[in-house]
Formats: structure tokens, sequence, C-alpha cells
């Protein structure tokens, strides 16, 4: 059994990935050898981004995908099987605009049960889904949030489903290690991205004031870490959360 289509290449998923740090991690993949599926639920938004990857000399194939649906998650399955065997999958897709503000004991039942589904459900549904497409070898890098360390006020949903995120990380390496497949998180701080856009003022100065390096964080200051987990050379290393904050937090 191989790790790569008849044509010799290796695929990767990544969610979410139509625009902001979801497409800049596609590119980067792209960049790096791999072909790359962009699983986006916003169709337009999703054909837009491989056009420009395929502009950019990228092998970049779209597949719709709502990642809370399991049989839109299914259809990605069998969208992911007709290219060949599977190597990565970037767990990027998550609801992060508009989120926050209010105290945990303000948050409603179904506001809180949305975002779960979407952070913390799908990225598991999505990996038991697509783990039989796996070749000998594989890396899966689930997107959490350094939020989910610092223990930031009034975003308490948000925080429980990226811990749930870091939780699960560890819970699928421990069980997919003997087969080859490495699990990591990446935990990113505020990134400026579309995906933030609405994030409020005082989260912002409140990043600017703690970080080691107070520059705004930028998609590009993720998609390293990505490509290293997604590679060669990350093999002997699964389990892990990487904060990617420039200092917010510090182990």
């Amino acid at each position: 059994m191989t790790d790569r289509s008849p044509d010799g290449v290796r695929t990767v998923v990544v969610t979410g990935a139509g625009r902001g740090l979801g497409l800049a991690m596609a590119r980067r993949a792209g960049a790096d050898g791999f072909r790359v599926v962009v699983a986006e639920l916003e169709r337009e938004r999703g054909e837009r981004a491989v056009a420009a990857l395929r502009a950019d000399g990228i092998d970049a194939h779209f597949v719709r995908c709502d990642v809370a649906d399991p049989a839109s998650v299914a259809d990605l399955a069998g969208a992911v099987r007709e290219l060949g065997p599977l190597y990565g999958l970037v767990n990027n897709a998550a609801l992060a605009n508009g989120v926050g503000g209010e105290e945990f004991w303000d948050i409603g039942v179904e506001v809180w049960d949305r975002l779960m589904a979407i952070n913390a459900r799908s990225p598991w549904l999505v990996a038991k889904a697509l783990y039989p497409l796996f070749g000998p070898v594989g890396r899966i890098v689930n997107l959490a949030s350094d939020a989910a360390l610092y223990g930031s006020p009034r975003l308490a949903h948000y925080i429980a489903s990226k811990g749930a995120v870091i939780a699960l990380t560890r819970a699928m390496a421990r069980e997919l290690g003997e087969r080859g497949i490495t699990v990591n998180a990446v935990a990113p701080g505020l990134t400026e991205c579309e995906a933030t856009e609405t994030v409020p003022a005082e989260r912002h100065d409140l990043y600017r004031a703690n970080r080691a390096i107070s520059r705004p964080q930028q998609p590009e200051d993720i998609t390293g870490i990505v490509s290293f987990l997604l590679g060669e050379e990350s093999r002997y290393l699964t389990g892990q959360v990487v904060a990617v904050n420039g200092g917010f937090t510090m182990n």
C-alpha cells in the first residue's frame, strides 16, 4: 500500500480553505508539492480559492463540505477517495467570526451547541470519515487556539470548543501512532484575516500589549509550522500542541 496517488503525488485535505488562514495553509501545502483538496462550505468562495491556487501552479480541487453535517462529510470522503490514498488532513474549519462578548452565563444553549458542532465535533467527524483513506503513513493537523491556553474572558464556548480539539488531538495520536499517522495541534494567536474581522478592539489590544513580538499576527506566521507538521521531519512528533502567537502564551 502506498501513500501516493498513481502519479506519485501526496494528497492533503484542508477544511475551511476558502479564505484567510485556511487558504494560506492550502497555498503553502501546494507550494510544498502536495495535491490540495479545498473543503469549503461556501461554493463560490471555494471555487475562487481553487482558481487562485491553480493560477499559482498548484494541483487543487474543490469539494463543497459542511463539516458539521455527517452526510456532507461522507461526500467529502467519497470525492477524496477518487484521488487515491490520502496523506494529510488539516482540520481548520471553525466558527470564529462574530464569536464572543458574553459571559458564560449569558450564552444561549443553541449558540453553544452550534459552535460545538462546528469547532469541536467536526475535527472528529472529518478525521473519522477520512481515516480509512490514509496510506501507510500520514499527518493530521488540528487547528486549536491559544484562547484555550490563556482563558480569554467572554469567550467560554469558543475556549471550550478549542480545548476539546486539544484533548481530541492527544486521543487520536494515541490511537493512530502505530498506524503511521501523526496527530498534532497548532494553537494560533489572534490572526489578522477575514475570520477575525469582527473581533472586538479590546481583544486586539490585549494581544498587542502582551505579545513578546508585538506586531499583528498574519496567516503566514502559522503556515511554516503546519508545513513542518505535514512534512517528513515531524515523523516522530505526535500528540503535541504548538502555540504560535508571538509569545502571548508561553509554556
